[in-house]
């Protein structure tokens, strides 16, 4: 005799992602990777590349959104972004290292990164950790809902936190600079996910602080040369009482 046993089937139905949730998951991606790439770069020149590309992605972004949430007025704030990252910003940043290395007698000296506190493998490996951390902790929120893409929120956090610690190991005043701008692509990546639907007015005020930040930049990086000779940030340590 044989005993026969039947158990409900279970069939496991997974969604395909929603064309935001995947096109704005892939560009986060992005966005962290050109935020890595910046640790491995020596020249000061392919960090601002790296800037510009990860910048044109977060436009990019504004236009998925625009276009699946059904908001226009992104459009304009894409462009709008476009135009002051992806060219303005990198333009300025080109040109002042132009400047400063006419001033020191050798246009190469002045686009090569400062020291690093630690080593490039010791850095990136820290990075990793942080960028672990801020994905983990967001996705241990348990944030579940079909119009927040959560994997791209995470990341945006970890993009944010990996730019911190650009900014505490490089030892130059330009790649601090480029490690505050590629923080603000993190925060405005995370605005584009959470909060689209801003008022335009707002996204804009943001885009002119973004303009004042690196003005004001600017010109800390020609008064610092102009007293130090050099782009190192590493003699300010003797200040600290």
């Amino acid at each position: 005799m044989f005993l026969a046993t039947a158990g409900p089937s279970v069939a496991a139905v997974v969604a395909a992602p929603s064309a935001l949730s995947g096109g704005a998951n892939v560009i986060a991606v992005g966005v962290l990777l050109a935020e890595f790439g910046m640790f491995r770069q020596a020249l000061l020149r392919d960090q601002v590349r790296l800037y510009a590309a990860q910048s044109a992605l977060l436009s990019a972004l504004a236009v998925v959104v625009a276009a699946t949430r059904h908001l226009p007025e992104l459009y304009l704030l894409a462009g709008l972004s476009f135009a002051l990252k992806a060219i303005i910003v990198p333009v300025v940043m080109r040109r002042l290292l132009r400047g400063i290395g006419a001033i020191g007698g050798d246009p190469r000296w002045s686009d090569i990164a400062g020291s690093h506190a630690l080593s490039v493998a010791s850095t990136v490996l820290i990075a990793i950790a942080v960028a672990a951390f801020g994905f983990f902790t967001v996705a241990a929120l348990g944030l579940a809902t079909p119009v927040l893409p959560v994997t791209a929120l995470s990341v945006s956090v970890a993009v944010v936190l990996v730019a911190f610690v650009l900014m505490i190991v490089r030892r130059d005043v330009i790649s601090q600079a480029i490690g505050f701008l590629s923080l603000e692509n993190g925060v405005s990546l995370t605005a584009l996910v959470v909060a689209a639907g801003l008022p335009l007015i707002l996204e804009i005020a943001f885009l002119f602080d973004l303009l004042v930040a690196a003005v004001v930049f600017g010109l800390l990086i020609r008064v610092h040369h102009g007293r130090a000779e050099s782009m190192s940030t590493a003699d300010l340590t003797s200040l600290r009482g």
